[in-house]
Parts: structure tokens; sequence; C-alpha cells
């Protein structure tokens, strides 16, 4: 991806000299939204983009569906050490962390800029978020969370965390190296803001109240696939705009691929529950970010009306 030199979002919060503690590591991207337990969450109620004006009755006909929290972590996962994940962290040097640091904030700043253009030709006002890179653990309006969680948004304060190290590991531990696997999963966590900007996680933070595990699991993968392809809108524009080179799309659709609930679960304890998945298939993934590529189009993201 070609982005050096340009614009770094303001939006950024550097806390990894408050954090506190380190956490063992997860596998890979079970972090997505960390919705809170009690109250509302906050982010605007109203859908207001005309292709899913019908989301909210959508919804209410998809009790069936069901699923489990995103931010459950599959429990008979195991993850890292704590001391390997501080010799993983004391591997990258100053200059390197500072590099990650600018390219986070630039990708951050190319998703402003789409998520700003479309949100206008729509006619609907784009409260841009705030990312927020932290070492070890950090507290959010959704409470406390160790890097084991992985990069997770949090609508409750309408922020994305991210422990950097976190790439390290993406392309270590799981064959997913790249700056453009990188950026994808900045994006799908900005694809979660633009979810709650829009309504889709208030409704759905209100209904998994009175969901069992197995309905909102289901609902769940539903959510982190809409997440996919707007990520894949993002890709769209980024496109567009001359900034990708050979291979990123490659390098994207690979890092889909390997945090396929399926995958995942494969390579963890060589069998798969899909009444456990909460993200999505790697096949669901790769394909409803495809989608958002291809088309460009947010029409083209509902994953609540369609066969995922």
């Amino acid at each position: 991806m070609r982005w050096k030199g340009r614009r770094q979002s303001s939006n950024f919060e550097d806390r990894t000299n408050q954090s506190s503690g380190r956490g063992s590591r997860s596998p890979f991207g079970r972090g997505g939204i960390r919705l809170p337990s009690r109250g509302k969450m906050g982010g605007r109620g109203g859908m207001s983009f005309k292709s899913m004006l019908l989301l909210g009755v959508i919804f209410l006909g998809l009790w069936a569906f069901g699923i489990v929290s995103p931010a459950d972590i599959l429990s008979n996962m195991g993850g890292e050490s704590a001391s390997n994940f501080e010799t993983t962290q004391s591997q990258s040097s100053t200059a390197e962390q500072d590099e990650m640091t600018q390219f986070v904030r630039t990708v951050l700043a190319e998703t402003e800029d789409v998520w700003n253009g479309i949100m206008k030709s729509e006619g609907v006002d784009y409260p841009e978020p705030t990312l927020v890179s932290f070492r070890g653990r950090v507290n959010s309006a959704c409470g406390t969370a160790s890097s084991a969680t992985g990069p997770f948004y949090c609508p409750g304060d309408s922020q994305v965390y991210i422990d950097l190290s976190f790439y390290d590991e993406l392309a270590r531990k799981f064959g997913a190296a790249g700056d453009f696997a990188q950026a994808y999963v900045l994006a799908h966590e900005v694809g979660h803001h633009v979810q709650n900007v829009i309504g889709v996680l208030p409704k759905f933070n209100q209904m998994r109240r009175s969901m069992s595990k197995v309905e909102e699991n289901r609902m769940s993968v539903r959510v982190e696939l809409q997440a996919d392809c707007f990520a894949g809108i993002w890709a769209h524009f980024t496109a567009q705009k001359g900034l990708l080179e050979r291979g990123d799309i490659e390098e994207a659709l690979n890092a889909a691929n390997q945090i396929g609930d399926d995958t995942l679960q494969k390579r963890s304890q060589g069998f798969v529950v899909p009444e456990s998945f909460n993200h999505g298939t790697s096949e669901q993934r790769k394909n409803w970010f495809t989608r958002g590529f291809e088309t460009g189009k947010l029409a083209s993201c509902d994953t609540f009306n369609t066969n995922i």
C-alpha cells in the first residue's frame, strides 16, 4: 500500500505508557466489537442509509439465526504465555513502533476520507472514531480488556483499540503478513464504527439481551461479516485513489482466510464447532470483503437479509 507521505489522522491516542500488565495471547481476530454488559450502547440510534432502512425490521425477524457475543473468546482456544508475549514486544524496536504508529494513523485518515464522503452523499454526519494504541491492558467504556482480546471497537466511547504488537503475531503466528493485511484489520474495526453510526450496533445490543447464546452467536456472525464488507468498500475507494500495490488485495483475503472461525478452530483443536462461530467462516469472510471491494456500494453489504 502506498501510504507514506500521506495525511495522518489526529484522532489518535497513545496509551502505551499508561497500560499495566501483559495479557496472554488468544487466537487472532477474537476482538471485533466489545459490547457493554449493561446499559445502553453509545452511537446513533437511527438507520439513515436507504439501502438499510428495513434493517431494524429484519433484525426482529432474525431471532432464529442466533449467536454468542462478538466479545466472547472461544474458551477452548489456548493463548500464548505472558512471557512469550513480552518477548514478542521486546523484539520490536522503537523505530519499528514509530513507523507502525505512522502507518495506522495514515490508514485511519484514509478511512475518514472514505466514510466522510459516503456519509455526506447519504446526508449523514460522520463523527470520526478515535484510535487508541495501548500495551498489555486498557480501560474502555466497554470495560477493561487485555491484549489477548485482539483489536476491538467499543461503541460506548466510539473508539478503536489496538496493541500494535498484535501485528507481529498476525504475520508470525497466523501467516498473514503485509501492510494491507494490517490495514484490513483496522478497516474492519472502523466498519464496526460505521455500524454504530447507522444504528446497527445499538439495535444488536438491545436485541442480544433477550437472545440465547446460540441466537446471539449467529447474529454476531452477520454483524462481523457486514464489517468485513465495509472494509471491502474502503478498499474499493482506496484502489480508486491508486494507493494499492500488486498483491495488496491478496494480503487482505489471506488475512480474512486465516481468521475464519473454522480455520482458527481447526488450527487450535483439530475440529470445528459451528454453533460457537461468532465471526464467520474463512470463506464467508473472504466473500463479504470481496463483495464490498468489487461493488463499493452499501446496499451490497446487507448481511441481515441475505444468505451468508
